[in-house]
C-alpha cells in the first residue's frame, strides 16, 4: 500500500470519526432527574387458530389490516361435517315419527287394558252366581294379561324414541358448533402481524392461521444504567420519541 493511500485512508476515518462524534454531542443532553435509554416498540401478540383439523376455505384480512372484534377472518370447509348435519336432523324427525306412532299406540292399548279390566270385574262378580263359568272368567283375565303386556311394550317404544331424539339432538348441537368453531372470528380489534396460512391449505388441530398484534397494548423495554433505574418510579410519566418523528414524543408511562 503506497503512503498516499495510507493518508487518504487515515483522512476518511478521521471525517467519519468526526462526524459521528460531532452527531452524539450535539444532541440535546436530558436535564438533570431525567433518565433516557433506547428501546424497541412491541405489542401483545395474538394468534388465530384452528380449533379443528380442515382445508382453509378463505383467510380475508392481509398483513397491515385492521380487524375488529368478532369480525369473520378465516373459514374453514364444513361441507362433510354439514351432511353430517342433514343426516342427524333426518334422524331426529325419524325418531319424533316413531314417538307419535308409539304415543298412539300407547293410548290404543291403554284403551284395551281398561276394557279387558272391566270385562274381567264383570265377569269375576258373574263367575259367583254362576252365569259366567271360571273358564271365561280365566280368559279375560288372560287378555287383561295381554293388553298390559302390549301397553308395556309399546311404553318401551316410546322411551326408546325420545331417547333417539334425545341423542340426534345432541348430535346435532355438536356438530352445529363445531361448524361455528370453523369460523374463525378476531377476538379483539387488532392489527394483523402476517398471515400464516393461505386458502386451499390444510391446517391441523391447533394450526396458526393468522398472527395479531393488540394495538391497545404496546410497550417497550428500555434498558437503564442500575443508578439511574434504581431511581426511577414505576408509574411515572414518560415520553418516547421515534427516530422517524421526533417532533411527535408520545405519551407513556414507566
Amino acid at each position: 500500500m503506497s503512503k498516499k493511500t495510507l493518508i487518504l485512508i487515515v483522512v476518511v476515518l478521521a471525517v467519519v470519526g468526526g462526524g459521528v462524534a460531532w452527531w452524539i454531542l450535539s444532541k440535546p443532553k436530558l436535564p438533570p432527574g431525567f433518565a433516557g435509554g433506547n428501546g424497541r416498540l412491541e405489542a401483545q401478540q395474538i394468534d388465530v387458530a384452528a380449533k379443528y383439523a380442515g382445508r382453509l376455505k378463505t383467510v380475508i384480512p392481509h398483513e397491515g389490516d385492521t380487524v375488529e372484534a368478532g369480525e369473520v377472518v378465516a373459514t374453514i370447509d364444513t361441507e362433510p361435517l354439514e351432511a353430517q348435519l342433514r343426516a342427524s336432523k333426518a334422524q331426529i324427525v325419524e325418531a319424533q315419527n316413531n314417538l307419535r306412532t308409539a304415543r298412539a299406540q300407547v293410548r290404543s292399548t291403554q284403551a284395551q287394558v281398561d276394557l279387558a279390566n272391566k270385562q274381567y270385574k264383570r265377569a269375576k262378580e258373574l263367575v259367583t252366581t254362576g252365569a259366567v263359568s271360571a273358564q271365561e272368567r280365566d280368559a279375560d283375565l288372560a287378555k287383561v294379561d295381554v293388553a298390559q303386556a302390549n301397553l308395556s311394550g309399546y311404553q318401551a317404544q316410546v322411551s326408546r324414541a325420545q331417547s333417539a331424539i334425545d341423542a340426534a339432538t345432541a348430535e346435532s348441537e355438536r356438530l352445529q358448533a363445531e361448524i361455528s368453531d370453523n369460523t374463525l372470528k378476531a377476538p379483539l380489534r387488532a392489527r394483523v402481524q402476517s398471515r400464516m396460512a393461505e386458502p386451499g391449505e390444510v391446517v391441523a388441530q391447533g394450526g396458526k392461521v393468522l398472527s395479531l398484534l393488540d394495538l391497545s397494548d404496546v410497550y417497550m423495554y428500555v434498558f437503564l444504567p442500575t443508578a439511574a433505574a434504581g431511581k426511577v418510579a414505576l408509574g411515572s410519566e414518560a415520553r418516547i420519541v421515534l427516530d422517524a418523528a421526533p417532533q411527535y414524543p408520545i405519551r407513556a408511562a414507566v
